[in-house]
């Protein structure tokens, strides 16, 4: 029978960095990350992928897991969750499948289409591809959201209103991404829900409302100190909440994720509830989300870390 190891004899990959436009964010998860699974016991060892000699390490390492706090292409998107299965180290968070499409925000959604999950209305434009603007217009309308489809971080997102706007954000998106979606504008409550473990295990943790200091969630209103105000648990009627809480789990195991997700929601005024996306590799920095959520639930940051430690040591053993 399969004995997880105990955090004292348990080496501990954490990998972060990368080449991402998001390294910084992924560099500063792993300095929070790093310190809360120090707090648990675990021996840690701070790998940067974006590094060939700290990939070479994770082959001789003698590491038992990797806890991963990347961001973006290249580290969330399934590309080192393959080369970890194939030097057969386990780790935290979704497989490959899963974490390249919930990366992909056009086919997540339709992930989502299909278990019943609801999600605004939208369209994928690829760079070079001709459109007609006022078919675009007429499918999600000129008050839109334009993201660049692979990037994280609300990098390469423009939240626009009018033909001229939607316009020009349809060309500066491809400096991000040579895929853009286009989503119908959906205005309301910015709510977020992280899920924890996998498959009928999944739960979802206390849900959290975001104030942002700017019109919407953006790059400085996430990361910056006091850039958005985080409320856990939301102010909600509880049937509302439980709704919102199942619709989280309902896309976790949509996009088939393991370990740990992130699902943010809007929530329109008549109680409609609709599914943005979903992050498969939550920030874990002093301003993230995730961390405050379990809080809320009673989970202390080390004693997270230690269910995501057991969940992939567990899911590794039933691999094999």
């Amino acid at each position: 029978m399969f004995a997880i190891p105990s955090p004292q004899d348990c080496k501990v990959a954490l990998i972060a960095g990368g080449s991402s436009g998001e390294r910084d964010i992924s560099l500063a998860s792993g300095q929070g990350a790093k310190k809360a699974l120090e707090q648990a016991g675990y021996q840690v060892t701070l790998l940067d992928h974006a590094n060939a000699d700290d990939l070479r390490a994770l082959l001789g390492g003698g590491f038992d897991v990797a806890f991963l706090c990347t961001h973006g292409r290249g580290g969330e998107d399934g590309a080192l969750q393959g080369f970890l299965e194939t030097i057969g180290l386990p780790y935290i968070g979704s497989g490959v499948a899963a974490s390249a499409v919930a990366m992909h925000k056009g086919k997540a959604k339709l992930f989502y289409e299909s278990a019943g999950v609801p999600t605004p209305d939208s369209l994928t434009i690829s760079k070079g591809q001709g459109f007609d603007l006022d078919d675009v217009i007429a499918q999600v309308g000129a008050h839109c959201a334009v993201k660049a489809i692979t990037e994280g971080s609300t990098l390469g997102l423009y939240i626009v209103d009018g033909r001229d706007a939607l316009a020009q954000a349809l060309v500066d998106v491809f400096d991000y991404d040579d895929q853009a979606l286009v989503e119908r504008f959906v205005a309301g409550r910015e709510l977020t829900v992280a899920v924890v473990g996998t498959g009928e295990a999944a739960r979802a943790l206390p849900i959290i409302e975001i104030i942002p200091k700017n019109d919407f969630y953006d790059f400085e209103s996430k990361y910056a100190p006091g850039g958005s105000q985080h409320i856990c648990p939301a102010a909600l009627d509880e049937a509302l909440a439980e709704r919102i809480r199942a619709l989280a789990v309902r896309a976790h195991n949509a996009l088939g994720c393991a370990g740990v997700s992130r699902t943010d929601f809007i929530l329109e005024e008549d109680g409609s509830a609709w599914v943005l996306e979903t992050n498969t590799l939550p920030g874990m920095t002093e301003t993230s989300l995730l961390p405050d959520a379990a809080r809320a639930a009673g989970i202390e940051f080390p004693d997270l870390c230690v269910q995501l430690v057991e969940d992939a040591l567990k899911r590794a053993a039933g691999r094999a």
